[in-house]
């Protein structure tokens, strides 16, 4: 059944790695499968690829797990899926997100990835939508995250531990991925916190730092990821050209029909990419 209650990562006292791993034994009863070897989190204009990574084995809604809730964003399915490679990996596919700007707070943000940890993955691949600064880019172009700035203010780790994301993002899985499509580009994701749309002079900021992609997702996930030991690979998905490199105005509509447009590459192209991890 579902879970009605208030979501136990909101308890100031719980530990936030106990639900996770609650979360994912509910995982294992739910689809049968015990231990899953890859998670991927499938953001804006990403989510066909579930389709093309293998055979379905079983599909579960969200807020059936421990600590999860459905998404609030409209282009997210909203569940949790188990599915079996060619060559008989288990991906745990999560259409589930849950943002920053919803206001849960940064344990319900990395819940995700703490349970994809839990149930044994040890390669976590991170997609979303997002806006490009170099003019170069065009809607429907997937570019690899090479590094990342976090302008959140805010952390998935708790009390004084110290991880190191000198190589936050893996360059093996990064080269492997441009073995599959050499004209992939790179560069670094800046996340804010959302839920508005960066101004021109927001992103003026970022590319004077060193940005070249924004958005409202991943960093923290890609934190979490590192926390738990796993190997990283973050995809965006060019959506629209960030604001001031781009002169109309920025919707989520576009957003979503850029996904759509481009739904049928990307996700082969995702599916590509997973099944030669």
């Amino acid at each position: 059944m579902p879970h009605t209650a208030g979501n136990p990562l909101d308890e100031p006292t719980a530990d936030p790695f106990e639900i996770a791993a609650q979360a994912a034994a509910d995982i294992a009863r739910l689809t049968g499968v015990e231990r899953h070897d890859i998670a991927v989190t499938l953001g804006s204009g990403w989510g066909r690829a579930a389709d093309l990574l293998g055979e379905t084995v079983a599909t579960v809604p969200a807020d059936e797990v421990t600590g999860f809730s459905r998404p609030a964003l409209a282009g997210h399915v909203g569940t949790l899926r188990s599915v079996r490679t060619p060559a008989g990996r288990h991906v745990l596919v999560i259409g589930a997100r849950t943002h920053f700007y919803e206001g849960h707070g940064v344990r319900r943000v990395v819940h995700s990835v703490r349970t994809a940890a839990a149930t044994g993955a040890r390669t976590m691949v991170l997609t979303n939508g997002a806006g490009g600064i170099r003019e170069t880019w065009r809607p429907g172009q997937p570019v690899l995250i090479s590094d990342h700035i976090n302008l959140t203010a805010a952390s998935p780790l708790e009390g004084a531990t110290f991880i190191d994301l000198t190589d936050l993002y893996s360059a093996r899985l990064r080269d492997l991925a441009r073995q599959i499509d050499p004209a992939l580009d790179e560069g670094v994701y800046c996340q804010f916190r959302g839920p508005h749309y960066e101004t021109p002079a927001e992103v003026q900021m970022a590319k004077t730092i060193g940005g070249h992609i924004v958005g409202m997702s991943t960093a923290l996930e890609a934190i979490a990821a590192r926390e738990a030991g796993m190997e990283i690979l973050g995809m965006s998905l060019v959506t629209n050209l960030a604001a001031g490199i781009q002169t109309t105005p920025l919707s989520h509509e576009e957003v979503l029909e850029a996904g759509r447009e481009a739904e049928p590459v990307i996700s082969s192209l995702l599916a590509r990419i997973i099944e030669a991890l």
